[in-house]
């Protein structure tokens, strides 16, 4: 009898593990509402804020303080990816079949677009008369031979790179000696150049040690201040945040000594561990261009090399026409070198 009962409840209702999957189905099936319902306003209230509330942080990023955590900053570091955003709102929208929340959904698109369109074309020209390139080679280089050499085959006239460990130097040195005659290394940057070089120094950015040089390039269309820099780095902690205000100084006090450069033509090169969008390199990017931004495609990102996040390599100019900049292929650094092609205008008599 108590088996016969058994068999009888399975008929009916279902074994337990079938009367979930059971309900599931029919959750799957059940109908999301049709288009311009009365329900479809309110079933997609939550996306449309939500993509409201996207839009806000990227046309008002300048506006998020930077008191707790340095979340200006962060933001506005990884402020381009916050288009991801966008495609999965659209799929919530569209799964809701709400028409209030679709529109809503075109204003962080069109944000993203005014603030970042312009770096999906292709801005290069041809022409130029230097070519310049910067790599932050990393201190734990396994082959500092091979990415010397690498570096060298880009055909850039001026070289930097950055993170310069003291016993590699002379590695650095040898595998570039034979395509730049010219060189220099103050602390742990370092300037190789296939023209000579004059006025080379340290740059003072508060730091204790050497980490910025500058030096006169005489090119064959004139003379250019040539800037190596490697700013401090910057660290995302839970307890602190976006922990930067070493390289916020620091970014300062370079953005000064290139404010007083007697030449009017001006090449930054190096690793800002920053992009454009951040404000705390304001004293830097107020008074230069970014050869990617004027003539680059795409975003030009390069670290880290295994998959690129940010531009934090940078190549600025002032008193300088770029024409084109990219990324060189990946060496054995942890970062990307960065190159562009600038004209260099002759001195007006």
């Amino acid at each position: 009898m108590a088996q016969q009962a058994y068999v009888t409840d399975s008929d009916h209702g279902g074994s337990p593990a079938e009367r979930p999957r059971s309900r599931f189905r029919r959750l799957l099936s059940r109908p999301a509402g049709r288009w311009g319902d009365r329900d479809s306003r309110r079933r997609g209230v939550l996306v449309a804020a939500a993509a409201v509330l996207l839009a806000l942080v990227m046309l008002a990023h300048s506006r998020i303080p930077n008191a707790v955590g340095n979340l200006g900053s962060l933001t506005e570091t990884f402020l381009p990816w916050l288009g991801l955003m966008v495609p999965a709102l659209l799929v919530s929208a569209l799964v809701r079949r709400s028409v209030t929340a679709l529109i809503a959904v075109l204003v962080p698109a069109v944000v993203w677009l005014t603030l970042f369109g312009g770096l999906l074309t292709d801005k290069a020209a041809a022409g130029g008369d230097l070519t310049v390139a910067t790599h932050n080679v990393n201190a734990d280089n396994p082959d500092p031979s091979g990415t010397a050499r690498d570096v060298a085959a880009s055909g850039a006239d001026v070289v930097a790179l950055e993170e310069l460990r003291a016993a590699a130097v002379p590695t650095y040195e040898k595998a570039l000696a034979s395509t730049y005659p010219h060189h220099a290394v103050v602390g742990t940057v370092g300037l190789w150049s296939k023209y000579p070089m004059s006025g080379v120094r340290d740059v003072d950015i508060k730091l204790g040690w050497k980490r910025a040089m500058r030096a006169t390039v005489t090119t064959p269309a004139g003379q250019v201040a040539v800037y190596v820099a490697h700013l401090p780095s910057v660290r995302v902690k839970l307890e602190a945040g976006f922990t930067a205000r070493q390289r916020d100084k620091s970014a300062d006090a370079l953005g000064e000594a290139i404010a007083g450069e007697q030449l009017t033509r001006v090449v930054l090169l190096g690793d800002l561990n920053g992009t454009m969008n951040d404000r705390a390199l304001n004293a830097v990017t107020s008074q230069m261009r970014s050869t990617q931004g004027a003539a680059g495609s795409g975003f030009g990102f390069s670290w880290p090399a295994s998959f690129p996040m940010a531009r934090i390599d940078q190549i600025m100019v002032k008193g300088i026409e770029p024409e084109s900049s990219w990324t060189l292929p990946r060496t054995s650094s942890d970062h990307l070198p960065v190159a562009a092609r600038v004209k260099v205008a002759p001195t007006a008599s």
